[in-house]
């Protein structure tokens, strides 16, 4: 099977990386000439499908199956308008992503069928939290203990020509869970952990049992396949919650292919969920932890760094057992003074992936004479 990716950046590092380990052949597509998923896939084409869309259609018929890996929308909208009634699949549900790319629209959804949700602001006391109804990860997400504070957020996100959605900031574990649906049948995988990075964007993703409850975890499938059928889901969706001392707190759902959970759930379970959007299975959960988790060197520095630093990567590739990890996806070379990796490993439980994360850690501070290793996480006052 060939698939063509439309989207070379994180997303499009995720859908190859998945792609890859389900033994299909990839073609990416994207209107950079050096998107970094290029360096990975089997094939790439530097194209613009809004201003050649003859040429990329004659691509695509030589393509099983296309999988958009970006936001943008005007392209999104092409595509969903190029395949409506072709015979390839679009493994992309544009209903479901109209309603999830905007975050005023899913959250009166979700508040409508009773999903758990922070409180909306002047129900709640500060501190809360001031994001961008459109924006994806971390862009113009500002966390305001003031009215000062509060009101600068806005200006912020108004300057991005955004609407502002303003909740209470809740505190505790960072978890998403994936789904995927067909319009009448819901199916959720595992939950994951995010860490963030000082700048509030995800440094690392975990996947293990150990993560939730069982009775929590129960409760966070169930939330994600009643949001997952109010919207008569047709493709992927993942939903992220906060655990609080009062239970899940749903922040956001996104219908498309995330750009990182899916390769940690994949290295703990086996699970791989681009080939359950192609080929539905009843592929057993092997039940290990994982990790994925980001980094950059530079001049003997060392740290843990987000996913938007981390997309900063030139030509990398998927190296197996460099530096003792499972995995890194990485653009290191020998004698290289910057380079950035994500080191992907697994582990029977949680316990044992922190030593093995210790040690990868502890060779490359040794190896390439790293001098001073940070790994930070947001303050909280």
């Amino acid at each position: 099977m060939k698939i063509a990716i439309v989207g070379g950046a994180l997303q499009g590092m995720e859908a190859v990386y998945l792609a890859k380990k389900a033994g299909f052949k990839t073609l990416v597509l994207d209107k950079s000439n050096n998107a970094p998923a290029f360096s990975m896939s089997d094939e790439f084409e530097t194209i613009d499908i809004l201003e050649r869309e003859s040429d990329a259609r004659k691509i695509f018929r030589k393509c099983d199956a296309v999988l958009p890996a970006c936001e943008n929308m005007r392209a999104l909208l092409k595509l969903d308008e190029m395949f409506r009634y072709s015979d390839i699949p679009l493994l992309f549900d544009m209903r479901s992503y109209k309603i999830s790319s905007s975050k005023n629209a899913s959250n009166a959804m979700m508040e409508k069928i009773g999903i758990p949700m922070p409180k909306k602001w002047q129900e709640c006391d500060l501190p809360v939290i001031v994001k961008p109804s459109s924006q994806s990860g971390s862009v113009g997400v500002t966390v305001a203990y003031t009215k000062d504070e509060l009101n600068e957020g806005i200006r912020k996100v108004m300057g991005l020509g955004d609407e502002p959605v303003i909740q209470e900031f809740v505190r505790g574990k960072n978890v998403s869970v994936e789904v995927i649906g067909d319009g009448e049948e819901f199916r959720s995988f595992v939950t994951t952990e995010i860490m963030l990075s000082k700048d509030r964007d995800c440094k690392r993703v975990k996947c293990s049992p150990e993560i939730l409850s069982e009775q929590r975890e129960q409760e966070f499938k169930r939330i994600a396949e009643r949001t997952a059928r109010s919207i008569d889901l047709r493709s992927l969706m993942d939903v992220e919650a906060i655990e609080t001392k009062n239970g899940l707190k749903v922040l956001e759902i996104d219908a498309r292919i995330p750009s990182q959970t899916p390769a940690a759930v994949l290295a703990a379970t086996g699970i791989n969920l681009l080939e359950e959007m192609i080929h539905p299975s009843s592929a057993v959960n092997e039940g290990k932890a994982s990790s994925y988790e980001h980094f950059i060197v530079r001049y003997g520095k060392m740290m843990t760094c987000g996913e938007k630093e981390f997309a900063n990567v030139r030509d990398p590739k998927i190296i197996r057992g460099l530096f003792g990890a499972d995995e890194m996806i990485t653009d290191h070379e020998n004698g290289s003074n910057i380079w950035r990796c994500t080191m992907i490993n697994s582990a029977a439980d949680e316990k044992e992936l922190e030593k093995k994360r210790a040690r990868c850690i502890n060779a490359i501070i040794k190896e390439c004479e790293i001098y001073e290793f940070a790994d930070e996480s947001p303050a909280i006052s």
